[in-house]
Protein backbone atom coordinates (compact mmCIF):
# COMPACT_ATOMS: atom_id res chain seq x y z
CA UNK A 1 0.00 0.00 0.00
CA UNK A 2 3.16 2.80 -0.51
CA UNK A 3 0.78 3.94 -3.23
CA UNK A 4 -1.29 5.74 -0.58
CA UNK A 5 2.09 7.80 0.29
CA UNK A 6 1.35 9.20 -3.23
CA UNK A 7 -1.99 11.03 -2.67
CA UNK A 8 -1.30 13.26 0.17
CA UNK A 9 2.47 14.13 -1.21
CA UNK A 10 0.56 15.34 -4.50
CA UNK A 11 -1.53 17.53 -2.53
CA UNK A 12 0.38 19.14 -0.30
CA UNK A 13 2.62 19.90 -3.58
CA UNK A 14 -0.45 21.96 -5.23
CA UNK A 15 -1.36 23.33 -1.50
CA UNK A 16 1.85 24.86 -1.65
CA UNK A 17 1.63 26.12 -5.22
CA UNK A 18 3.72 23.84 -6.90
CA UNK A 19 3.51 23.41 -10.65
CA UNK A 20 1.46 21.00 -11.67
CA UNK A 21 3.53 18.63 -13.19
CA UNK A 22 6.43 19.25 -10.46
CA UNK A 23 3.93 18.10 -7.87
CA UNK A 24 3.14 15.13 -9.71
CA UNK A 25 6.84 14.26 -10.57
CA UNK A 26 8.40 15.18 -7.25
CA UNK A 27 5.20 11.92 -5.82
CA UNK A 28 6.34 9.75 -8.74
CA UNK A 29 10.28 10.43 -7.70
CA UNK A 30 10.05 9.73 -4.35
CA UNK A 31 7.84 6.25 -5.02
CA UNK A 32 10.45 4.98 -7.30
CA UNK A 33 13.44 6.48 -4.82
CA UNK A 34 12.13 4.97 -1.75
CA UNK A 35 9.55 2.66 -1.85
CA UNK A 36 10.19 0.68 -5.30
CA UNK A 37 12.88 -2.03 -6.66
CA UNK A 38 12.40 -0.45 -10.23
CA UNK A 39 15.15 0.24 -11.95
CA UNK A 40 15.75 3.95 -12.49
CA UNK A 41 15.43 2.97 -16.44
CA UNK A 42 12.11 1.64 -16.00
CA UNK A 43 11.49 4.86 -14.43
CA UNK A 44 12.24 6.99 -16.83
CA UNK A 45 10.75 4.95 -19.54
CA UNK A 46 7.53 5.40 -17.70
CA UNK A 47 7.88 8.85 -17.50
CA UNK A 48 8.31 9.53 -21.35
CA UNK A 49 6.41 7.12 -23.03
CA UNK A 50 2.94 8.60 -22.33
CA UNK A 51 4.43 11.61 -24.41
CA UNK A 52 5.29 8.96 -27.79
CA UNK A 53 1.22 9.00 -28.45
CA UNK A 54 0.58 10.76 -31.71
CA UNK A 55 -2.81 12.08 -30.69
CA UNK A 56 -0.90 14.63 -28.62
CA UNK A 57 -0.76 16.28 -31.69
CA UNK A 58 -4.19 17.68 -31.91
CA UNK A 59 -3.13 19.62 -28.71
CA UNK A 60 -0.76 22.35 -30.07
CA UNK A 61 -3.29 22.88 -33.43
CA UNK A 62 -6.35 23.00 -31.43
CA UNK A 63 -4.26 25.64 -28.72
CA UNK A 64 -3.10 27.75 -31.66
CA UNK A 65 -6.34 28.08 -33.16
CA UNK A 66 -7.55 29.73 -29.87
CA UNK A 67 -4.97 31.85 -30.20
CA UNK A 68 -5.32 33.42 -33.72
CA UNK A 69 -9.03 33.46 -33.23
CA UNK A 70 -8.61 36.65 -31.60
CA UNK A 71 -6.74 38.23 -34.82
CA UNK A 72 -8.94 36.88 -37.46
CA UNK A 73 -12.01 38.52 -37.04
CA UNK A 74 -14.45 35.27 -37.03
CA UNK A 75 -14.98 35.83 -33.37
CA UNK A 76 -16.61 39.78 -33.92
CA UNK A 77 -19.17 38.14 -36.72
CA UNK A 78 -20.04 35.37 -34.36
CA UNK A 79 -21.14 37.79 -32.33
CA UNK A 80 -23.40 39.87 -35.02
CA UNK A 81 -24.85 36.41 -35.70
CA UNK A 82 -25.62 36.01 -32.31
CA UNK A 83 -27.05 39.15 -32.18
CA UNK A 84 -29.07 38.85 -34.95
CA UNK A 85 -30.58 35.75 -33.57
CA UNK A 86 -31.26 36.74 -30.17
CA UNK A 87 -30.36 40.26 -29.63
CA UNK A 88 -34.56 41.21 -30.04
CA UNK A 89 -35.11 39.09 -27.28
CA UNK A 90 -35.24 40.33 -23.16
CA UNK A 91 -31.75 40.26 -21.85
CA UNK A 92 -30.58 40.02 -25.54
CA UNK A 93 -26.51 40.24 -24.63
CA UNK A 94 -26.75 38.04 -21.86
CA UNK A 95 -28.28 35.37 -24.63
CA UNK A 96 -25.71 36.69 -27.08
CA UNK A 97 -22.84 36.15 -24.76
CA UNK A 98 -23.44 32.53 -23.81
CA UNK A 99 -25.02 31.45 -27.66
CA UNK A 100 -21.08 32.64 -28.76
CA UNK A 101 -19.28 30.72 -26.29
CA UNK A 102 -21.28 27.65 -27.38
CA UNK A 103 -20.59 29.15 -31.25
CA UNK A 104 -16.91 29.30 -30.21
CA UNK A 105 -16.61 25.95 -27.96
CA UNK A 106 -15.86 24.55 -31.51
CA UNK A 107 -13.00 26.58 -32.05
CA UNK A 108 -11.19 28.23 -29.42
CA UNK A 109 -11.23 24.28 -27.44
CA UNK A 110 -10.01 26.22 -24.02
CA UNK A 111 -12.58 28.00 -21.89
CA UNK A 112 -9.43 30.27 -20.07
CA UNK A 113 -8.95 31.96 -23.82
CA UNK A 114 -12.78 31.83 -24.48
CA UNK A 115 -13.52 34.09 -21.08
CA UNK A 116 -10.82 36.21 -22.04
CA UNK A 117 -11.62 37.18 -25.01
CA UNK A 118 -15.39 37.57 -24.33
CA UNK A 119 -14.86 39.65 -21.44
CA UNK A 120 -12.96 42.34 -23.44
CA UNK A 121 -15.20 42.02 -26.39
CA UNK A 122 -18.80 41.47 -24.51
CA UNK A 123 -18.69 43.15 -20.78
CA UNK A 124 -18.06 46.54 -21.34
CA UNK A 125 -20.73 46.45 -24.27
CA UNK A 126 -23.32 44.73 -21.92
CA UNK A 127 -22.16 47.31 -19.18
CA UNK A 128 -22.94 50.30 -21.54
CA UNK A 129 -26.43 48.78 -22.55
CA UNK A 130 -27.66 49.04 -18.62
CA UNK A 131 -26.46 45.30 -17.42
CA UNK A 132 -24.93 45.31 -13.99
CA UNK A 133 -20.84 44.25 -14.36
CA UNK A 134 -21.04 41.56 -11.69
CA UNK A 135 -23.88 39.65 -13.86
CA UNK A 136 -21.81 40.71 -17.20
CA UNK A 137 -18.98 38.96 -15.78
CA UNK A 138 -21.09 36.06 -14.35
CA UNK A 139 -22.40 35.75 -17.59
CA UNK A 140 -19.49 35.50 -19.59
CA UNK A 141 -17.77 33.48 -17.10
CA UNK A 142 -20.61 30.80 -17.20
CA UNK A 143 -21.05 30.68 -20.79
CA UNK A 144 -17.77 29.78 -21.51
CA UNK A 145 -17.75 26.29 -19.26
CA UNK A 146 -19.53 25.11 -22.59
CA UNK A 147 -16.13 25.34 -24.04
CA UNK A 148 -14.10 22.31 -22.45
CA UNK A 149 -17.14 20.22 -23.42
CA UNK A 150 -18.38 20.91 -26.89
CA UNK A 151 -15.22 19.62 -29.27
CA UNK A 152 -12.89 20.07 -29.74
CA UNK A 153 -12.12 20.79 -25.89
CA UNK A 154 -8.77 19.88 -24.75
CA UNK A 155 -10.34 18.31 -21.35
CA UNK A 156 -11.77 15.99 -23.91
CA UNK A 157 -8.51 14.89 -25.59
CA UNK A 158 -6.54 14.94 -22.20
CA UNK A 159 -9.16 12.53 -20.31
CA UNK A 160 -9.11 10.12 -23.54
CA UNK A 161 -5.54 9.98 -23.25
CA UNK A 162 -5.61 9.10 -19.31
CA UNK A 163 -8.32 6.43 -19.76
CA UNK A 164 -7.27 4.72 -22.95
CA UNK A 165 -10.83 5.63 -25.00
CA UNK A 166 -11.09 6.85 -28.62
CA UNK A 167 -10.52 11.03 -28.68
CA UNK A 168 -13.15 10.88 -31.66
CA UNK A 169 -15.88 9.27 -29.66
CA UNK A 170 -15.10 12.07 -26.65
CA UNK A 171 -15.83 14.56 -28.79
CA UNK A 172 -19.08 13.07 -29.87
CA UNK A 173 -20.10 12.31 -26.49
CA UNK A 174 -19.33 16.55 -25.36
CA UNK A 175 -21.75 17.79 -28.07
CA UNK A 176 -25.39 17.11 -26.74
CA UNK A 177 -24.33 17.65 -22.76
CA UNK A 178 -22.75 21.11 -24.38
CA UNK A 179 -25.87 22.11 -25.86
CA UNK A 180 -27.82 21.39 -23.05
CA UNK A 181 -25.60 23.62 -20.66
CA UNK A 182 -26.07 26.20 -23.20
CA UNK A 183 -30.00 25.80 -23.24
CA UNK A 184 -30.43 25.91 -19.08
CA UNK A 185 -27.58 29.08 -19.33
CA UNK A 186 -29.68 31.10 -21.90
CA UNK A 187 -33.13 30.00 -20.25
CA UNK A 188 -31.61 30.87 -16.51
CA UNK A 189 -30.21 34.56 -18.35
CA UNK A 190 -33.36 35.27 -20.34
CA UNK A 191 -35.49 35.08 -16.78
CA UNK A 192 -32.76 37.24 -14.32
CA UNK A 193 -32.45 39.44 -17.16
CA UNK A 194 -36.78 40.15 -17.28
CA UNK A 195 -36.56 40.49 -13.60
CA UNK A 196 -34.04 42.86 -13.22
CA UNK A 197 -35.43 45.02 -16.48
CA UNK A 198 -32.59 44.07 -19.33
CA UNK A 199 -33.87 45.20 -22.56
CA UNK A 200 -33.20 43.73 -25.83
CA UNK A 201 -30.40 44.86 -27.49
CA UNK A 202 -32.98 46.09 -30.59
CA UNK A 203 -36.54 46.34 -30.56
CA UNK A 204 -35.81 46.24 -34.47
CA UNK A 205 -35.93 43.43 -36.48
CA UNK A 206 -33.47 43.16 -39.39
CA UNK A 207 -34.44 43.05 -42.58
CA UNK A 208 -33.94 40.17 -44.98
CA UNK A 209 -30.91 42.07 -46.61
CA UNK A 210 -29.02 42.90 -43.49
CA UNK A 211 -29.76 39.54 -41.91
CA UNK A 212 -28.11 38.05 -45.34
CA UNK A 213 -25.16 40.10 -45.26
CA UNK A 214 -24.39 39.37 -41.61
CA UNK A 215 -25.29 35.94 -42.26
CA UNK A 216 -22.97 35.93 -45.79
CA UNK A 217 -20.19 37.94 -43.47
CA UNK A 218 -19.91 34.87 -40.80
CA UNK A 219 -19.82 31.98 -43.22
CA UNK A 220 -15.98 31.29 -42.96
CA UNK A 221 -16.36 30.77 -39.01
CA UNK A 222 -19.55 28.35 -39.40
CA UNK A 223 -17.03 26.37 -42.20
CA UNK A 224 -14.60 26.15 -39.68
CA UNK A 225 -16.55 24.11 -37.42
CA UNK A 226 -18.33 22.02 -40.54
CA UNK A 227 -14.82 21.61 -41.31
CA UNK A 228 -13.57 20.12 -37.78
CA UNK A 229 -16.88 18.23 -36.59
CA UNK A 230 -17.66 16.96 -39.84
CA UNK A 231 -14.42 15.86 -41.07
CA UNK A 232 -13.91 14.23 -37.74
CA UNK A 233 -17.85 12.58 -37.43
CA UNK A 234 -17.61 10.92 -41.56
CA UNK A 235 -14.22 9.64 -41.00
CA UNK A 236 -12.38 12.28 -43.91
CA UNK A 237 -9.50 13.23 -41.61
CA UNK A 238 -8.62 11.77 -37.70
CA UNK A 239 -8.99 14.95 -34.90
CA UNK A 240 -5.41 15.91 -35.10
CA UNK A 241 -5.73 16.67 -38.85
CA UNK A 242 -8.82 18.45 -38.21
CA UNK A 243 -6.47 20.75 -36.27
CA UNK A 244 -3.83 21.15 -38.42
CA UNK A 245 -6.82 21.88 -41.08
CA UNK A 246 -8.73 24.44 -39.17
CA UNK A 247 -5.33 26.24 -38.18
CA UNK A 248 -4.49 26.58 -41.78
CA UNK A 249 -7.78 27.56 -42.36
CA UNK A 250 -8.05 30.44 -39.61
CA UNK A 251 -4.55 31.47 -40.96
CA UNK A 252 -6.25 32.05 -44.34
CA UNK A 253 -9.45 33.84 -42.94
CA UNK A 254 -7.30 36.11 -40.86
CA UNK A 255 -4.49 37.21 -43.49
CA UNK A 256 -5.99 36.89 -46.98
CA UNK A 257 -10.26 37.09 -46.60
CA UNK A 258 -10.57 39.88 -43.56
CA UNK A 259 -6.81 41.09 -43.21
CA UNK A 260 -7.08 41.81 -40.22
CA UNK A 261 -3.92 38.85 -38.77
CA UNK A 262 -0.50 40.01 -39.67
CA UNK A 263 2.33 37.54 -39.57
CA UNK A 264 3.69 38.74 -35.87
CA UNK A 265 0.14 37.11 -34.81
CA UNK A 266 1.08 34.06 -36.32
CA UNK A 267 4.64 33.90 -34.97
CA UNK A 268 2.76 34.74 -31.54
CA UNK A 269 0.23 32.16 -31.50
CA UNK A 270 3.23 29.57 -32.69
CA UNK A 271 5.14 30.98 -29.42
CA UNK A 272 2.26 30.72 -27.30
CA UNK A 273 1.01 27.50 -28.68
CA UNK A 274 4.76 25.96 -27.78
CA UNK A 275 4.27 27.00 -24.13
CA UNK A 276 1.03 25.81 -23.57
CA UNK A 277 1.89 22.63 -25.02
CA UNK A 278 4.84 22.12 -23.07
CA UNK A 279 3.08 22.47 -19.65
CA UNK A 280 0.22 20.42 -20.83
CA UNK A 281 2.89 17.67 -22.48
CA UNK A 282 4.87 17.43 -19.02
CA UNK A 283 1.26 16.76 -16.91
CA UNK A 284 0.87 13.76 -19.41
CA UNK A 285 4.05 12.36 -19.15
CA UNK A 286 4.15 12.81 -15.04
CA UNK A 287 0.38 11.71 -14.68
CA UNK A 288 1.30 8.71 -17.36
CA UNK A 289 3.97 7.82 -14.62
CA UNK A 290 1.36 8.40 -11.87
CA UNK A 291 -0.98 5.82 -13.98
CA UNK A 292 1.29 3.23 -14.33
CA UNK A 293 2.16 3.38 -10.35
CA UNK A 294 -1.35 3.01 -9.45
CA UNK A 295 -1.41 -0.47 -12.24
CA UNK A 296 1.88 -1.75 -10.89
CA UNK A 297 0.30 -1.12 -7.18
CA UNK A 298 -3.43 -2.17 -8.18
CA UNK A 299 -4.17 0.38 -6.74
CA UNK A 300 -7.46 0.66 -8.60
CA UNK A 301 -8.57 -2.70 -7.92
CA UNK A 302 -8.59 -2.26 -4.20
CA UNK A 303 -10.20 1.00 -4.47
CA UNK A 304 -12.71 -0.68 -6.57
CA UNK A 305 -13.21 -3.34 -3.70
CA UNK A 306 -13.32 -0.57 -1.43
CA UNK A 307 -15.97 1.35 -3.41
CA UNK A 308 -18.25 -2.21 -4.18
CA UNK A 309 -18.20 -2.85 -0.60
CA UNK A 310 -19.63 0.95 -0.03
CA UNK A 311 -22.26 0.29 -2.97
CA UNK A 312 -23.07 -1.21 -5.93
CA UNK A 313 -25.91 1.13 -6.89
CA UNK A 314 -23.76 2.69 -10.02
CA UNK A 315 -26.09 6.22 -9.61
CA UNK A 316 -25.55 6.25 -5.62
CA UNK A 317 -21.61 6.15 -6.57
CA UNK A 318 -22.25 8.74 -8.98
CA UNK A 319 -24.06 10.67 -6.70
CA UNK A 320 -21.00 10.59 -4.41
CA UNK A 321 -18.30 10.59 -6.33
CA UNK A 322 -19.66 14.34 -8.10
CA UNK A 323 -19.99 15.61 -4.56
CA UNK A 324 -16.86 14.52 -3.85
CA UNK A 325 -15.78 16.05 -7.11
CA UNK A 326 -17.31 19.50 -6.50
CA UNK A 327 -15.81 19.99 -2.63
CA UNK A 328 -12.30 19.10 -4.30
CA UNK A 329 -13.00 21.13 -7.38
CA UNK A 330 -12.94 23.75 -5.18
CA UNK A 331 -9.76 23.29 -3.45
CA UNK A 332 -8.07 21.69 -6.29
CA UNK A 333 -7.02 22.66 -10.24
CA UNK A 334 -9.31 20.23 -12.45
CA UNK A 335 -6.83 18.71 -14.63
CA UNK A 336 -4.45 17.61 -11.63
CA UNK A 337 -8.11 15.55 -10.20
CA UNK A 338 -8.47 14.35 -13.28
CA UNK A 339 -4.77 12.80 -13.20
CA UNK A 340 -5.05 11.19 -10.03
CA UNK A 341 -8.56 10.04 -10.04
CA UNK A 342 -9.30 8.05 -13.36
CA UNK A 343 -6.20 5.85 -13.02
CA UNK A 344 -7.75 5.03 -9.89
CA UNK A 345 -11.52 4.97 -10.33
CA UNK A 346 -11.38 2.90 -14.08
CA UNK A 347 -11.65 -0.77 -12.65
CA UNK A 348 -14.38 0.70 -10.67
CA UNK A 349 -16.09 1.93 -13.51
CA UNK A 350 -15.59 -1.32 -15.16
CA UNK A 351 -17.22 -3.44 -12.18
CA UNK A 352 -20.01 -0.89 -12.21
CA UNK A 353 -20.95 -1.04 -15.74
CA UNK A 354 -20.65 3.18 -16.13
CA UNK A 355 -19.04 3.55 -19.65
CA UNK A 356 -15.79 5.36 -19.27
CA UNK A 357 -16.62 7.98 -22.13
CA UNK A 358 -20.07 8.72 -20.20
CA UNK A 359 -17.94 8.94 -16.95
CA UNK A 360 -15.38 11.44 -18.86
CA UNK A 361 -18.53 14.05 -19.57
CA UNK A 362 -19.79 13.93 -16.39
CA UNK A 363 -15.84 14.57 -14.80
CA UNK A 364 -15.32 17.37 -17.21
CA UNK A 365 -18.74 19.40 -16.75
CA UNK A 366 -18.26 18.80 -13.00
CA UNK A 367 -14.38 20.33 -13.05
CA UNK A 368 -15.65 22.69 -15.18
CA UNK A 369 -18.31 23.58 -12.28
CA UNK A 370 -14.89 24.24 -10.65
CA UNK A 371 -13.31 26.27 -12.81
CA UNK A 372 -16.19 28.52 -12.08
CA UNK A 373 -16.36 28.61 -7.61
CA UNK A 374 -14.33 29.86 -5.39
CA UNK A 375 -11.29 30.15 -3.77
CA UNK A 376 -9.32 28.73 -6.88
CA UNK A 377 -12.12 28.99 -9.59
CA UNK A 378 -9.63 29.69 -12.46
CA UNK A 379 -12.15 30.85 -15.04
CA UNK A 380 -13.77 32.97 -12.27
CA UNK A 381 -10.20 34.62 -11.17
CA UNK A 382 -9.63 35.05 -14.97
CA UNK A 383 -12.69 36.97 -15.05
CA UNK A 384 -13.50 38.71 -12.27
CA UNK A 385 -10.00 40.16 -12.66
CA UNK A 386 -10.51 41.44 -16.43
CA UNK A 387 -13.90 42.94 -15.57
CA UNK A 388 -12.95 44.36 -12.34
CA UNK A 389 -15.58 42.93 -10.26
CA UNK A 390 -14.41 41.52 -6.22
CA UNK A 391 -14.77 37.63 -6.17
CA UNK A 392 -18.16 38.13 -3.79
CA UNK A 393 -19.65 40.19 -6.00
CA UNK A 394 -19.49 37.58 -9.19
CA UNK A 395 -19.87 34.40 -6.81
CA UNK A 396 -23.46 36.49 -5.68
CA UNK A 397 -24.54 37.19 -9.71
CA UNK A 398 -23.44 33.52 -10.37
CA UNK A 399 -25.75 31.73 -8.37
CA UNK A 400 -28.65 31.06 -10.74
CA UNK A 401 -25.76 29.84 -13.17
CA UNK A 402 -25.26 27.45 -10.70
CA UNK A 403 -28.03 25.94 -10.13
CA UNK A 404 -28.38 26.05 -14.42
CA UNK A 405 -24.97 23.62 -14.18
CA UNK A 406 -25.96 21.75 -11.64
CA UNK A 407 -29.04 20.40 -13.03
CA UNK A 408 -27.12 20.22 -16.01
CA UNK A 409 -24.62 17.68 -14.38
CA UNK A 410 -27.54 15.99 -13.10
CA UNK A 411 -29.23 15.08 -16.45
CA UNK A 412 -26.12 13.89 -17.55
CA UNK A 413 -25.32 11.36 -14.94
CA UNK A 414 -28.78 10.28 -14.47
CA UNK A 415 -29.60 9.80 -18.67
CA UNK A 416 -26.57 8.83 -20.10
CA UNK A 417 -27.89 8.39 -23.65
CA UNK A 418 -27.19 12.88 -23.45
CA UNK A 419 -23.72 11.75 -23.66
CA UNK A 420 -23.77 8.31 -25.53
CA UNK A 421 -26.03 8.68 -28.38
CA UNK A 422 -24.09 10.23 -30.77
CA UNK A 423 -20.60 8.09 -30.01
CA UNK A 424 -22.83 5.17 -30.60
CA UNK A 425 -24.50 6.54 -34.15
CA UNK A 426 -20.94 7.33 -34.87
CA UNK A 427 -19.46 3.47 -35.00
Amino acid sequence: MTWLWIIPLMLVAFALNMRLYLGILLAVLCYFTFFSFTPPEIAIQRFIAPALNTSLLAIPFFVMLGTLMAHSGVAERIIDVALLLVGRIRGGLALTNILVSSLLGGLSASNLADSAMLTRMMVPEMERHGYDRGFSAAVTAAGSLITPIIPPGIALIIYALIADVSVASMFMAGILPGLLCAFLLMVTAYFVSVKRGYLPKSMQRPTRREAGITILRSWPAFLLIIVIIGGIRLGIFTPTEAGAVAVLAIILIGTLLHRTMTFGDILNSIYSAGKSTASVLLIIMASGALGWIFSNEKAGIAFAELITNFTTNKYLFLITLNIALLFFGMLIEGTALMIILVPLLKPTLMSMGIDPVHFGIIMILNMSIGTLTPPVGTVMLVVSQLANVDVMRFTKAAVPFYIALFLALGMVIFIPEISLLLPHLSQ
